[in-house]
């Protein structure tokens, strides 16, 4: 029985569109031409900006083959299935790290030791491979960790412990051959963490205060081992040496090496966002400075939930907050002069502020426009940025301060303390300085360095700092900024979503992590968040039982995510994909070519003939 003509397509296609995208594909399966119908670009079109709830004026991701497949991506590749749950370390994860190849990771905790974790097992299971504890060191804790180029060498930044209960910061240097310690190095304040220059050397720092207020931040670059061809050759050399105003002091160094720039893995239109956010303004839409966001669908009262246990937990949360990532450096710095700053009328914290200019502004050495200038037409762009966090106006870090790291410096060889440089050239100058306003609690750099994010907590708008040891209130919200290191300006494309609730004095680190699409970081609400860098939509939350202080994507597959808290845990995530891929039954084994497939059928029609089989 044959039957009666069909809709037409259009007609089809009109009542698609109305229809849920699983409701959709699941009618594809009915014929050919519901199929056909089903995988309509303008249909998916519609279904992406709908579903996603993305400003029409976003266009498609440069690098995206059809709508439908780039639906599939945001909703099929997002690693949020939580699929293993580590439990080896016996207090709160600090920090999480990938080797570049993917094939390791470590994990840094308050019980003080650094473990190094295989995930290349058979069963895609993880395992611990090795567990070091640096309390034999006097270490508080570990705090950092970051394998260098070639994955030979692991750095691990931790709290050392020194007398008087006074506490600075160590970066210690372990052989990935054999797992021994090769050199330890001091880090002060301990949240300067630590970096790699390159395979053999490590940047660390030190503080030494002038004043109640002013100190002076020096940067040094080490030698990771000292062999027996490095007996004549300097193992250490000081890099910069930085005035500092206001209590304020360098933090959280890393370094972006721009010759990546070459193969960018996204481009973020700094000019088509801006004028997109003109015309909603124009619209009566958001305001200019207002991101976009998109609606997690969290209950009113699971956030009723959240804020209920942070009041039931303020004194527990303040005892447990402060030994960690705290805004203030240490015992035995900035903490003890936010002490005795108690103590100073202001009139003398604004005479020091005045003097410590004046000293500053004829002991600096002058910046260098052409170092940060984009390079000629024909002229490769090869230059090596020193990124730190700082301050200017107080004490908690609301500045990126941009230093190039010139070719001869790349090396311990030659002056060690700076010989060459004359008495009027006391301090090293920034070469570039961007403010967040608001105090910044986080960092990372995409893939291919050319985007720095930046996880923040908010000033009020227009509010005035008056006294340095009184920063303003700092919001809940976190705000996620990227500042395009090329442009060296920050892109309209801040994204919020996690929430923090610690105040001011007290706030600490929350580890962030930028992979070729997708960008993720923890929070104080009990929960990791992942963003699309392109869309600039959150597309997960993933949960734990307390606060997420770090995330890591696989450089080897974005589709593997880490997330470390303070419940003791490290959760493993997976995307839906990989989920389904490990669960599917393994396929036959095909034949090589058409010859073996012959030959295989040659044979067995040979062996039915033998068992009497027609």
């Amino acid at each position: 029985m044959e039957s009666g003509p069909g809709l037409p397509d259009s007609l089809v296609l009109e009542i698609f569109l109305y229809l849920p995208h699983n409701v959709v594909l699941n009618a594809g399966l009915t014929c050919r031409q519901w199929f056909a119908v089903s995988r309509d670009e303008f249909l998916w079109r519609e279904l992406f900006y709908s579903y996603y709830r993305i400003p029409r004026s976003v266009p498609r991701h440069p690098a995206a083959v059809s709508w439908y497949r780039e639906f599939k991506r945001l909703y099929d590749c997002i690693p949020c299935v939580e699929v293993q749950t580590l439990r080896e370390h016996h207090d709160q994860v600090l920090h999480l790290a990938f080797s570049h190849r993917g094939h390791r990771f470590s994990s840094c905790s308050k019980d003080c030791t650094v473990k190094l974790w295989d995930t290349e097992r058979p069963d895609g299971s993880i395992s611990l491979v090795h567990s070091s504890s640096m309390r034999q060191f006097n270490w508080g804790y570990t705090q950092f960790s970051q394998f260098n180029a070639d994955d030979t060498l692991l750095l691990v930044s931790g709290v050392y412990l020194g007398p008087h209960h006074s506490s600075s910061g160590e970066i210690a240097v372990i052989s990935l051959e054999n797992y021994t310690l090769l050199s330890r190095v001091r880090n002060k304040p301990y949240d300067v963490f630590g970096c790699w220059l390159n395979e053999t050397h490590l940047i660390s720092g030190n503080l030494h205060w002038i004043g109640n207020m002013t100190s002076c931040s020096v940067l040094w670059l080490n030698k990771a081992f000292q062999d027996i061809e490095s007996e004549n050759v300097n193992v250490v050399k000081r890099l910069f040496k930085i005035q500092n105003i206001n209590a304020s002091t360098i933090r959280t160094v890393m370094v972006a090496h721009c010759r990546r720039h070459d193969t960018p893995d996204l481009l973020l239109d700094y000019e088509a966002q801006a004028q997109c956010q003109q015309e909603q303004l124009q619209q009566g839409g958001r305001s200019q400075h207002q991101p976009l966001l998109f609606d997690l669908g969290a209950t009113d009262n699971e956030e009723d939930e959240d804020e209920e246990d942070s009041d039931d937990n303020s004194e527990e949360r303040r005892e447990m907050r402060l030994p960690k990532f705290s805004s203030v450096a240490s015992p035995s710095g900035l903490d003890n002069v936010l002490f005795h700053c108690q103590k100073v009328e202001a009139q003398d914290r604004e005479l020091e502020t005045k003097v410590a200019k004046l000293m500053g502004s004829r002991c600096t050495k002058a910046s260098d426009p052409k170092l940060l200038s984009p390079p000629a037409p024909g002229e490769e762009e090869d230059k090596t940025y020193l990124l730190f966090t700082t301050g200017s106006l107080t004490y908690s870090p609301h500045q990126i301060g941009i230093k190039r790291i010139m070719p001869d410096q790349m090396t311990t060889c030659g002056p060690v303390l700076g010989e060459e440089r004359s008495t009027e050239e006391f301090f090293d100058s920034l070469d570039h300085v961007i403010d967040i306003h608001g105090h910044i609690i986080g960092m990372g750099l995409s893939p291919d360095h050319r985007y720095l994010y930046v996880n923040s907590r908010a000033w009020p708008a227009g509010c005035v700092i008056s006294d340095p040891m009184s920063p303003p209130p700092i919001a809940e919200e976190i705000d996620l900024h990227v500042i395009d290191l090329k442009s060296l300006r920050e892109e309209r494309r801040s994204l919020r979503a996690h929430r923090a609730f610690t105040p001011n004095d007290e706030c600490f680190f929350i580890f962030l992590d930028v992979s070729r699409d997708f960008v993720a970081s923890g929070a104080e609400d009990k929960h990791g968040y992942i963003w699309d860098r392109h869309y600039n939509i959150c597309l997960a939350r993933l949960r734990h039982d307390d606060v997420v202080n770090s995330v890591a994507f696989s450089p080897a597959d974005q589709e593997l995510l880490l997330s470390a808290s303070d419940d003791s845990t490290i959760k493993v995530w997976r995307s839906p994909r990989m989920v389904r891929l490990a669960q599917s039954p393994p396929r036959p084994p095909r034949p090589r070519n058409l010859l073996s497939s012959l030959l295989g059928r040659g044979n067995a029609a040979t062996n039915a003939n033998m068992n009497g089989k027609p």
